[in-house]
C-alpha cells in the first residue's frame, strides 16, 4: 500500500475530507506544488540507489581528477589559476555532473509522462494544470540537484578543496542548482515536444551535454583552448555556473561585470526554458 493511499485513508477516517470545491480550489493554486510532492513521493523508491550515486561519484571524481591527476599537473606545470589542481577542478566538477544529470531526469521520464507510462495524464484529469505539472516536475528534481550538490560540497570540504571557508564556499550550492535549472528547463521544454524516441535523447547526450563537460573550462581555464572554440564555454551553464562556483570556493578573480553576465545568462536560460516548456505541455496535453 503506497503512501499516499495512506493519507488519504486517514483524512478520510478523520472526518476532515475538505469539500470538493475548496479541494478543486486548492489545486488550481498549488498545483505544482501537489506535483513536486507526488514526485518526491516516487523518488522514494529508488532513493537508496540515487545516493549511492550522489555520494559515489564525487568522490571518485576528486580522488581520480582532483587527486590523481591533479598530483601530476602540480608536479608538472605547478598552480593552475593561482591554486593546486585540486582546488581548480573541484567547484568544475561539482557543477559539471550536476548539470549533467538533467539527461537522466528530464529526457526519458518526460517521455514516458506523456506517452509509456502517461502518469502526466492522471494529475491532469484534475484541476491541476499542463503548466503546473511541468513546474512542478521541473521543481522536484530541482530538490534532489540541492541534496546532490550539498553532499558533493561536504565532500569538498572533505578534501580541503574550498579555501575561502565552509561559509562563503556553500554558495556553491545554489550555483549548482541554477546552472542544472539553466540547461535542465530547457532540456525537459525540449524533450515535451518529442511525439516519439528515435535517437534524439542519444543525440543530446553525445553532441551537447559531453562537449559541455569537456570543452566548458571543467579541467583547464577557457583561455587555454584555441579562441574559435571558446564559443562553447560562452553559450554553456556550465562554463558559467563554474566560474561563479570558483569565486565562492577559491576566490577566482574575474571582473564585477563578467559576474553578473554569467548570473543573467544561467537566469535567462532558466525563464526561457520554464516558459517554454509550461507552453509545450499546456499544448500537448490539451490537444
Amino acid at each position: 500500500m503506497t503512501d499516499t493511499v495512506q493519507d488519504l485513508q486517514r483524512l478520510a477516517a478523520s472526518g476532515r475530507v475538505p469539500a470538493p470545491e475548496v479541494m478543486a480550489a486548492r489545486a488550481r493554486r498549488w498545483g505544482w506544488w501537489y506535483y513536486v510532492e507526488y514526485w518526491l513521493r516516487t523518488a522514494k523508491a529508488w532513493f537508496q540507489s540515487i545516493l549511492i550515486y550522489m555520494v559515489g561519484e564525487p568522490l571518485l571524481y576528486l580522488v581520480a581528477l582532483g587527486v590523481g591527476l591533479g598530483t601530476l599537473v602540480d608536479n608538472g606545470v605547478g598552480t593552475v589559476d593561482g591554486v593546486p589542481y585540486l582546488v581548480f577542478v573541484a567547484p568544475a566538477l561539482l557543477i559539471s555532473t550536476v548539470v549533467m544529470s538533467t539527461g537522466g531526469e528530464l529526457t526519458y521520464p518526460v517521455m514516458a509522462g506523456f506517452k509509456w507510462d502517461r502518469l502526466y495524464y492522471g494529475p491532469h484529469a484534475t484541476p491541476v494544470t499542463p503548466a503546473q505539472i511541468a513546474t512542478g516536475h521541473l521543481i522536484g528534481v530541482l530538490i534532489r540537484f540541492v541534496v546532490q550538490s550539498l553532499i558533493f560540497w561536504a565532500i569538498m570540504v572533505a578534501f580541503d578543496a574550498v579555501p575561502r571557508g565552509v561559509l562563503v564556499s556553500a554558495l556553491v550550492i545554489p550555483i549548482g542548482v541554477l546552472s542544472a535549472a539553466a540547461f535542465g528547463a530547457l532540456l525537459q521544454a525540449y524533450a515535451s515536444t518529442l511525439q516519439d524516441e528515435g535517437y534524439q535523447f542519444a543525440f543530446v547526450q553525445r553532441f551537447v551535454i559531453m562537449p559541455m563537460f569537456l570543452f566548458a573550462g571543467t579541467f583547464f581555464p577557457l583561455s587555454a583552448m584555441p579562441v574559435y572554440l571558446h564559443w562553447v564555454g560562452w553559450i554553456s551553464p556550465v562554463w558559467h555556473g563554474t566560474q561563479l562556483a570558483r569565486q565562492v570556493t577559491y576566490g577566482a578573480v574575474e571582473p564585477a561585470w563578467l559576474t553578473v553576465v554569467h548570473v543573467l545568462f544561467l537566469l535567462a536560460l532558466t525563464v526561457v526554458g520554464v516558459l517554454w516548456a509550461r507552453r509545450s505541455y499546456t499544448r500537448r496535453m490539451g490537444s
